[in-house]
């Protein structure tokens, strides 16, 4: 298949169309909320208010030219007002309790959040005549992980060790039995998910990860403690699946049905790598930072191990990963360290990282 042109102002799909984001203060719905605003989208989004300071929705001025409700996706009478409200014709569902560590604290709470949330999303899209196209977005952790090597497809069994993970194979399970009981008649909305990888990039202060973790380390001179450093993940920088949502969002509402299945967004292969060499690789590129490995045996599990294939992405959809995980931990540190040198560049080097990122996916 043509290679599919990553979503930019000159294309003109997005122009002028409506779309809800839910999650837009957090970090990847973040990312998307600029990205779309920048293609001419009227984008609306809700959210609960940042739980950080500083976050990306404040220092990279996100709620600016767009309508942002702060609402719970728990509370189905909200999220249906908003579609009331804005009459989206997409819907990208990123709104999520996205921590698995703050998984085994809550687990109600994650359950709630990432399977009723969802559930009220897609309620709220099969009322509503506007909707066309609908991303709901899970993660990579919704596979049933049984360890070794080999890289999760999207026919692979759904499944979950901690609440976290096993909250996204619900939203999964939640996604398809919608997509199959009520969106697949003629005229419906097409309905697909996204499960990407480890993201990374600038913007994030969430607890209990790596990047954020470090970065606070380094701003404030103090040791960052790596709990698991042999742990294999597929890292990306965060402009990859989002530009990949975009993709499957024009699919889904230019020609629906073909496309409302589930899709992974993940790195190249070699992209793979344990938890140490992007965190020594990180402190590298800043020229500062302390890590100390802490192996805790009490600490709640994670996977060892998690790999993604994105064949079908490349093949059906024409998206292939633009940057290296060197490109992305670049990225990463250039944002944080404008940030850190001048917090009112935030919004500035988010606009210039979404237009450097297009030009090399359209190269």
């Amino acid at each position: 298949m043509e290679n599919v042109v990553i979503p930019d102002a000159a294309a003109g799909f997005f122009a002028g169309k409506s779309v809800l984001v839910t999650g837009h203060t957090g970090f990847k719905g973040g990312w998307l909320a600029a990205w779309l605003k920048m293609l001419g989208a009227r984008v609306a989004g809700i959210a609960l208010p940042p739980d950080t300071q500083p976050n990306l929705y404040g220092a990279a001025a996100i709620g600016e030219r767009m309508a942002t409700t702060f609402g719970d996706i728990r509370d189905p009478a909200a999220i249906a007002a908003v579609f009331a409200e804005c009459k989206p014709g997409i819907v990208i569902h990123a709104a999520a309790q996205a921590l698995v560590r703050r998984s085994y604290r809550d687990p109600a709470g994650t359950y709630a959040t990432n399977v009723m949330g969802t559930v009220n999303v897609l309620e709220a899209a099969r009322q509503t005549e506007s909707v066309r196209a609908v991303v709901i977005v899970t993660s990579d952790k919704c596979y049933e992980n049984h360890g070794g090597s080999r890289a999760y497809t999207e026919s692979d069994c759904m499944g979950g060790h901690d609440p976290y993970s096993s909250s996204k194979g619900a939203a999964e399970l939640v996604a398809a039995a919608y997509r199959r009981s009520f969106f697949a008649g003629p005229g419906a909305a097409a309905v697909a998910s996204a499960r990407a990888g480890n993201v990374i990039g600038g913007g994030d202060w969430a607890e209990d990860r790596l990047v954020p973790d470090i970065v606070r380390g380094i701003i404030a001179d103090t040791p960052v403690v790596i709990r698991r450093p042999e742990s294999v993940r597929p890292w990306q920088h965060v402009l990859e699946p989002v530009g990949g949502y975009l993709v499957l969002a024009q699919r889904l509402y230019e020609q629906g049905q073909p496309f409302a299945e589930a899709w992974n967004f993940g790195p190249r292969a070699a992209d793979a790598v344990a938890v140490t060499r992007v965190a020594h690789e990180l402190t590298a590129r800043w020229g500062k930072g302390q890590l100390v490995v802490h192996r805790d045996p009490s600490a709640p599990h994670e996977a060892a191990a998690l790999r993604l294939d994105c064949d079908k992405a490349r093949d059906r959809l024409g998206w292939t990963p633009a940057l290296t995980l060197d490109q992305a931990i670049e990225w990463t540190v250039d944002w944080y360290r404008a940030y850190h040198d001048d917090p009112r560049s935030a919004a500035a080097i988010t606009t210039t990282q979404i237009q450097r990122y297009t030009g090399i996916a359209n190269a």
